[in-house]
């Protein structure tokens, strides 16, 4: 008989994982039934299904904050891996389940569109109703795998729809991916904001740096250990089960934010590479309204089953940075003779 190493997990997970952690066997299962894996947890199950995906691939190449950047600036790629990274640290130390943490933060920003922020804003006021996360369960719901989907657990999909905005994941571990998303690029944000030459270093308030630290690695170490002191604590006092930060490092969270949204989000520099993204979303969204037929043929397929504007919001929200770019001079810059 083979040894059946998925079920070796689990019984690890009981023994060690802490009583508040989300054990994989007792997933309330995902939208179809399928037969479990006799290596993989559910979890695990679900992070490599998002490896494997168009979608995660996609993030490379998608904007984080700058649109005009450097091979060294972050990518929502590579915010995504820093987000796992950080939280995962954080999951081991609390002993809740880091392959449902693992798996939410790397699904989280599927759904994000070309040129960030800029073109989720731009989509939203097209449509009236366009949230990146949203966008995130459609893709591993209906989307991927040829409009299959990707028939994730139910925790890991309210993680990833519950990563931002006013409702709180049902898991632990998903709240706690939803703190450090935050805290993962207002600390990565900084550090690209300096190379871009945004910001320089004595721009930061000292109130920053005499709480945080004055470089990029403290910064994300005062946030892990506040985290993590704070949660245990918390939880061992029999507080409600949630991720807690102590009243400083909370307060000077939101401090940071709305540096950040003054400084650099809202900052003339990136100002001006919106309205240029900006430009790029709405004529390719009416145009393919009026040409419904030019769109990318797995789109125009879509139109079988969604309605045209669904099926225009999936395609530009799946493009890349260089792909909408691309799109945009294929069908509006005369080529060279």
């Amino acid at each position: 008989m083979s040894v059946n190493f998925r079920r070796m997990t689990e019984e690890l997970e009981e023994k060690y994982l802490s009583p508040f952690a989300q054990l994989s066997q007792n997933s309330r299962g995902r939208l179809r039934e399928e037969i479990e894996c006799d290596v993989r947890t559910a979890y695990q199950r679900d992070r490599d299904r998002i490896i494997h995906s168009k979608s995660f691939r996609a993030l490379k190449e998608k904007t984080q904050v700058f649109i005009v950047k450097d091979d060294f600036f972050r990518t929502r790629l590579s915010h995504t891996l820093e987000t796992s990274q950080i939280a995962r640290t954080i999951a081991r130390a609390l002993k809740i389940n880091e392959d449902l943490v693992e798996a939410i933060a790397l699904g989280h920003d599927l759904g994000h569109t070309c040129f960030g922020h800029s073109g989720e804003e731009v989509l939203h006021k097209i449509t009236g109703d366009f949230k990146h996360n949203h966008q995130s369960l459609r893709i591993v719901d209906e989307l991927e795998s040829d409009g299959k989907g990707l028939n994730l657990t139910y925790e890991v999909r309210d993680g990833i729809l519950n990563h931002t905005g006013e409702k709180l994941p049902i898991t632990l571990e998903g709240k706690l991916v939803k703190l450090i998303d935050t805290i993962t690029y207002l600390c990565h944000d900084i550090q690209d904001s300096i190379s871009a030459g945004i910001l320089q270093k004595e721009n930061i308030p000292n109130s920053f740096i005499e709480v945080l630290g004055d470089t990029h690695s403290k910064r994300i170490n005062t946030f892990v250990m506040d985290v993590i002191e704070e949660t245990s604590k918390q939880l061992k006092a029999g507080n409600e089960v949630k991720i807690y930060q102590s009243n400083r490092i909370t307060d000077i969270t939101k401090q940071l934010r709305e540096f950040m949204f003054k400084s650099v989000y809202n900052g003339d520099i990136c100002l001006k590479e919106k309205e240029k993204a900006t430009f790029i979303v709405k004529t390719l969204f009416n145009y393919f309204k009026e040409n419904p037929d030019r769109m990318p043929v797995e789109y125009y397929q879509r139109l079988q089953k969604d309605s045209l504007e669904r099926a225009i919001t999936d395609c530009i929200a799946g493009s890349t940075d260089s792909y909408a770019i691309k799109l945009f001079q294929q069908i509006f810059v005369p080529s060279p003779g």
